[in-house]
């Protein structure tokens, strides 16, 4: 359908010029709040003007959905779309940290087909292609296996107290690397019980279930994306074998919180 090499050194060049704007590597940036406690910057809007042009010139017959951009209801109607987050993990950026990255899936009849993260601050690059796996800087990649709940690595800087019997390991700011990092088995659950964009979440999920992992929102249902509301409420990525259990951890506080 596409020149997938061609789409590699896209996104990677997107990740390029993030990284030239970064400023852990000692640029000056500036940014703002689109609203309190949500930033963007120059970097952000920079980026989605690339990867729009770019990515459009590559299949002009996708649509585009981005957190930077105004949605276009007329998406709903396209069998492809681009669902793009040119920077994931903004306060990670603007604070010189680096967890975050480019975003970039290719979507046909509600399902991923190809995903892409740049990390160029951590060096990785991590791809999947429906149906062909998944790769972390071209090294096939396979998802955490465990199968005990209790002791799973968890991203997170603090656990809730109901949740002790988990393993708090690094939280990058990305929700795209650190549903990654279950990817490649540096974690084993994550979760999150709160209304979440498609575009932060497509290409990682994808990444995530061709690496082998399990893959629902907080309630255990399947995704699905280039929806009118282009939402879902929570995000479940583990090992299968304690996905069951962490349905069940979470569902009173998801009914409640939604």
């Amino acid at each position: 359908m596409i020149d997938r090499n061609h789409l590699e050194a896209i996104v990677r060049e997107a990740g390029r010029i993030a990284h030239s704007r970064w400023p852990g590597a000692g640029h000056a940036l500036e940014s703002w709040d689109k609203t309190p406690g949500n930033p963007v910057s120059a970097a952000d809007l920079e980026v989605d003007r690339f990867l729009k042009r770019e990515l459009g010139r590559l299949l002009p017959s996708a649509a585009w959905l981005s957190e930077e951009t105004a949605d276009d209801k007329a998406r709903t109607q396209s069998g492809l779309i681009w669902l793009v987050d040119p920077i994931d993990g903004t306060r990670d950026f603007v604070r010189g940290r680096d967890g975050w990255a480019v975003s970039v899936a290719l979507v046909s009849a509600g399902r991923p087909l190809i995903g892409m993260l740049a990390a160029p601050a951590r060096g990785e690059e991590w791809l999947a292609v429906a149906g062909q796996g998944a790769t972390l800087n071209g090294a096939a990649i396979r998802a955490s296996q465990r199968t005990e709940f209790a002791g799973a690595r968890v991203p997170t800087y603090a656990l809730p107290k109901d949740d002790s019997d988990l393993v708090a390991v690094e939280q990058p700011n990305s929700i795209a690397l650190r549903i990654a990092m279950v990817a490649v088995d540096r974690a084993d659950l994550v979760a999150t019980l709160r209304w979440g964009y498609e575009w932060d979440i497509a290409a990682a999920t994808l990444i995530a279930r061709e690496a082998g992992a399990e893959v629902t929102d907080a309630f255990g249902r399947p995704l699905a994306y280039n929806k009118h509301d282009p939402r879902d409420f929570g995000v479940l990525v583990c090992s299968p074998a304690i996905h069951a259990e962490a349905v069940a951890r979470l569902a009173e506080r998801a009914k409640a919180l939604r």
